[in-house]
């Protein structure tokens, strides 16, 4: 079964065998699906691939250009935005625990785009109703105390990437682009919250969850440029080939963008091999990664939220977080 199968199938007996819906009982009996089953529905929804099918040479061509630019992460860089050259500082600042209000304000005050952010957030108005504050912050350092450090950081790991699926070229890339960086934030959102049961860290987790599909982006870019367009790239070991090597240059370009070494270890371990032994980063991410591919499936229309597809072998916990990942929930719980 693998140890994401056993993690799932986690907790006492009664949550096991409780059914979904009692007209899904008679099937929850069987297994959870594989990452590698999931992945290849989630591939072909994004693409809304057809039924017309790629050669294999024409798939390999594919393959063979992003496992270059898996060796040649600058070039596969060069294909997202450089997060702001800010970021990697405030997230420094961030990790200190003693964190200054008025330092923070000071180096936020360096990008307008970050400064709007904040007071958007700020001035959202479950924060009012939640912490009795002022109807309106108009000052930074109200603004950042306001959010507090778990909520500042999460919401600049969120401003640093959302340029990276803003790019459009083709007609894939701009359908494909918005739904990954969706994912991507539910993932994030996932694994941050299963992590301190798995005893990762909450903030490192988020930071895996939005930079693990980076290298899915660049792939969908050399899709649109490379696939012809009366036949689509879709085998099974296409598709599973495209997510392990999108896997490695998500890593790779983690590297480049100066990430924690505890970020890009999780995202390289995550991966299907990943086994019972592997890091608690890598299994929270792996987790995260899993539940927030079906909830997108499952928001989509693609499953109803009680197919066993969806729901075999997942305990209290994690149908917790797989409902907190609902469209109109996961934005209230990012905070």
């Amino acid at each position: 079964m693998g140890w994401i199968g056993k993690l799932l199938n986690g907790g006492d007996e009664k949550n096991k065998a409780a059914p979904v819906t009692a007209a899904a009982a008679p099937e929850m009996t069987r297994q959870p699906a594989t990452i590698t089953e999931i992945d290849a529905i989630y591939y072909r929804w994004l693409a809304a691939a057809g039924s017309a099918q790629a050669s294999a040479q024409a798939e390999q061509q594919i393959l063979d250009e992003l496992a270059r630019l898996a060796r040649e992460p600058v070039a596969g860089a060069a294909l997202v935005p450089r997060i702001p050259a800010i970021i990697p500082q405030l997230m420094r600042t961030l990790q200190n625990e003693n964190m200054s209000a008025a330092e923070l304000s000071r180096q936020l005050a360096q990008d307008v785009l970050l400064v709007a952010e904040v007071y958007r957030e700020a001035n959202r108005p479950r924060y009012h109703s939640r912490y009795n504050a002022s109807p309106s912050i108009n000052n930074m350092e109200g603004a950042i105390m306001l959010l507090g450090q778990n909520g500042m950081r999460m919401l600049l790991a969120r401003v640093a990437f959302r340029p990276i699926v803003s790019m459009q070229s083709g007609g894939l890339t701009i359908r494909t682009a918005p739904l990954i960086w969706r994912q991507s934030e539910k993932c994030a959102l996932a694994a941050n919250l299963l992590a301190p049961a798995m005893q990762a860290n909450p903030f490192d987790a988020y930071l895996a969850g939005l930079m693990a599909n980076v290298g899915l982006v660049v792939a969908f870019r050399l899709i649109d440029q490379m696939h012809a367009p009366d036949a689509f790239p879709q085998s099974d070991a296409f598709i599973a080939q495209v997510f392990a090597q999108a896997r490695i240059l998500s890593v790779r370009i983690a590297e480049l963008w100066e990430f924690p070494a505890s970020v890009t270890n999780a995202i390289e371990h995550a991966g299907v091999d990943a086994d019972a032994d592997a890091d608690p980063q890598a299994q929270a991410l792996a987790l995260g990664d899993r539940l927030s591919k079906l909830r997108m499936l499952v928001d989509t229309g693609r499953f109803p939220v009680d197919d066993p597809f969806v729901m075999a072998g997942l305990g209290k916990s994690e149908l917790r977080v797989f409902d907190k990942l609902a469209d109109d929930e996961d934005e209230d719980d990012e905070e």
